[in-house]
């Protein structure tokens, strides 16, 4: 016996101790589902006949006690999506926990390998795929060689093509083009099952999908099977014609690592790197949209509750688009999840991974809450890494989904297929915590908590963002994002001790912390914020925001920006430090004026108010730039202190250990600290 089935062993002896007599069911890609699956000997073979027992187990009044489903490792390719629902539950007393045995890998997969390669031509290998009927096809849009995502064949190869014009006029950002005209010979009207091919476009915020439904070569002109959401240009901004590109096209099938599906014919055709051996290597396509169901129904107060799913790996899930659906929505927050929970309480999934998909790794859903996501890493994902979409104020109180937690977790290489995507998403839900978690490497914003643009009631509320380590998002592909990005009206949400730098928009954006359209009521504190593409902080407009003890480094074009000015305080600005060594200090619209606001006592029952924004006690240093020369926005700063702003404020250094390295620790004799400025501890940001 192995030292790992010993500790194993002792583990389980121990929990039998502490909490008396378990339910043991074991469950083996070798095993039989006409075993008992009481035993190591005996296991069942599929994860749904162990589900099964449990519910079996429940039914016959014998489940009061915890149950333990051991999955011995291995591969377990599903055939279909695994699901749960309300009778697979089990309580605060006694959950049932899904956990491989000794430690073992375990590998929960959508997807089938590919076997039976045979060369084509120039280079070119091609296989057929088994089980494919007369008049069907598969529709999968991934391929995975060792593990590694292949390119579906594109043209350009790299780069972009740019829409030559689409005869829209409207300055408005969204229409209904359902075409547009190309320059040069971009699209080709003979080429292989027009109808499979898709045109991606990058414009915006959003990745836009349209598969072709007509060529015309002789007006230029390509015609899609449905409209956009958005204007064919880059942005309101830098109106040139947007970037796009032609994939599934099996006449751009020419370099080393693309693919080719003929969906008609069942055929896939696979264009090897150098050194590729096909005789040696593992090719993986997905078969399934989704992975895993937790299937509560919450109006009938029936949810999927006390469910543990630990140490185990997901991997290979295929969805797409449904027929009519452009990814219009912000977000990509229309694209589903691998693992999907709806009416679900009190789960947990824990030091999970889950890798190799083309959507949501999760998609927290109506009526769930108080569950937890921790410890697991989520990578190479084709969406985001977590959302969070619960019901409105429209919808059943009971659609709510609140207080889950995503902490400790890396969530990495996000956005591979929908770029827009985030990577955790919190949408009309509240009283989340995201805490300690690792996210980077993404093409779009990194945190999103909102649902409700301007002032309009919204239940985003009382989230918590803190501890996070945000970096190396944006990469320069899409534009208007941030690292953390907040939308409406948001009481008592705070974002707290976040550490974020390098971001990189397209044309615009590249913020670090980003308050969007009537953003409200929300604590900004205690960041650390720097190498931004445009500002360390940015509030398109919003009512009394309290952005106090950050620390905003080193934006490349601006510093801190502030959009329209409205009659109300729109945000306190206090405590902060502010350096930088190019761009410009204030961006953007910081003048006051004047107007009224109810006060009791008055005689009319109205008072002035002069300022729209409060700005004291902050540091600003530029040390290329001296106190005399320094413009805050278009005024000196004399001028600036003159209208009631930074009256306590200083321009001086702020002495940090080594701001050319990006440390921003403070030294013992920083000037910042008799400003009531309290130092910023990075050393717990990220997972524990």
């Amino acid at each position: 016996m192995d030292i790992k089935t010993i500790l194993f062993s002792l583990m389980l002896f121990v929990n039998t101790i502490a909490i008396g007599q378990t339910h043991e069911f074991y469950v083996s890609p070798t095993g039989s589902n006409s075993n008992n699956g009481l035993s190591v000997k005996t296991p069942f073979a599929s994860l749904a006949f162990a589900r099964d027992a449990v519910r079996k187990l429940k039914k016959n009044g014998k489940a009061g006690k915890p149950v333990f489903v051991y999955l011995r490792g291995g591969t377990y390719a599903l055939d279909s999506v695994l699901t749960f629902t309300e009778e697979d539950s089990g309580t605060a007393n006694h959950p049932i926990t899904y956990m491989p045995y000794t430690k073992e890998r375990v590998v929960i997969s959508g997807g089938r390998r590919v076997i039976g390669w045979k060369p084509y031509k120039n280079g070119i290998w091609m296989a057929r795929l088994a089980g494919l009927a007369a008049g069907k096809s598969y529709n999968f849009k991934q391929l995975y060689v060792d593990d590694s995502i292949r390119t579906l064949a594109r043209t350009p190869d790299t780069g972009f093509y740019r829409v030559k014009s689409s005869g829209y006029v409207s300055n408005e950002t969204r229409n209904l083009a359902a075409q547009f005209v190309y320059d040069n010979d971009d699209f080709k009207a003979d080429w292989t099952n027009i109808k499979d091919i898709e045109t991606v476009v990058y414009h915006y915020w959003s990745d836009t999908r349209l598969p072709v439904k007509e060529i015309d070569e002789k007006n230029h002109t390509v015609y899609f099977q449905h409209p956009t959401g958005k204007k064919f240009v880059e942005d309101n901004k830098n109106p040139v014609g947007a970037r796009y590109f032609i994939q599934g096209v099996f006449e751009a099938l020419d370099q080393p690592g693309e693919w080719y599906l003929n969906r008609k014919d069942g055929v896939v055709y696979y264009y090897p790197l150098k050194g590729e051996d096909m005789s040696k290597v593992e090719i993986v396509v997905p078969v399934l949209p989704e992975l895993m169901r937790l299937e509560g129904e919450f109006k009938k107060l029936k949810p999927v509750s006390y469910i543990n799913f630990k140490d185990l790996e997901f991997k290979y899930a295929g969805w797409s688009l449904p027929s009519g659906n452009s990814n219009n929505m912000q977000g990509s927050g229309s694209v589903t999840g691998s693992i999907t929970l709806t009416g679900v309480e009190n789960c947990l999934f824990e030091n999970c991974r889950v890798s190799n998909i083309s959507n949501y790794a999760f998609d927290i859903l109506q009526g769930s809450s108080y569950n937890t996501i921790k410890n697991c890493t989520l990578k190479n994902l084709g969406a985001g890494g977590i959302k969070i979409n619960g019901g409105t104020e429209k919808n059943h109180p009971l659609s709510a989904t609140t207080n889950n937690t995503i902490a400790d977790n890396f969530i990495f290489n996000y956005g591979v297929e929908f770029p827009s995507a985030v990577g955790v998403f919190l949408f009309h839900t509240s009283n989340n915590t995201v805490t300690h978690n690792s996210i980077h490497d993404g093409y779009y914003t990194g945190i999103s908590i909102g649902g409700v643009w301007g002032y309009l009631r919204s239940v985003a509320k009382y989230n918590m963002i803190a501890y996070n380590h945000i970096y190396n998002i944006g990469k320069g592909l899409l534009s208007d994002m941030g690292a953390i990005y907040t939308l409406g009206v948001s009481p008592g949400t705070v974002i707290r001790n976040n550490l974020i730098h390098d971001i990189k928009a397209k044309s615009y954006g590249g913020w670090g912390i980003y308050c969007d359209e009537g953003s409200s009521y929300i604590l900004i504190e205690n960041n650390v914020v720097y190498n931004t593409q445009y500002a360390t902080f940015n509030i398109h407009f919003g009512k009394e925001l309290e952005v106090r003890n950050n620390i905003f480094c080193l934006g490349e074009k601006e510093q801190i920006t502030k959009g329209k000015r409205e009659p109300h305080k729109s945000m306190f600005f206090e405590n902060n430090i502010v350096y930088w060594k190019q761009g410009v200090l204030f961006s953007s619209d910081w003048d006051d004026y004047t107007y009224k606001y109810y006060a009791s006592g008055k005689a009319d029952g109205y008072k002035e108010q002069t300022k729209t924004v409060d700005v004291d006690y902050n540091i600003y240093y530029n040390p290329a730039v001296g106190q005399d020369t320094v413009k805050f926005t278009d005024k000196s700063w004399a001028e600036w202190q003159k209208q009631g702003k930074d009256v306590h404020s200083l321009y001086t250094d702020p002495l940090f250990v080594n701001a050319d390295k990006f440390d921003f620790r403070l030294k013992s004799n920083s000037p910042a600290f008799k400003l009531g400025f309290k130092a910023i501890d990075i050393q717990q940001v990220g997972p524990r």
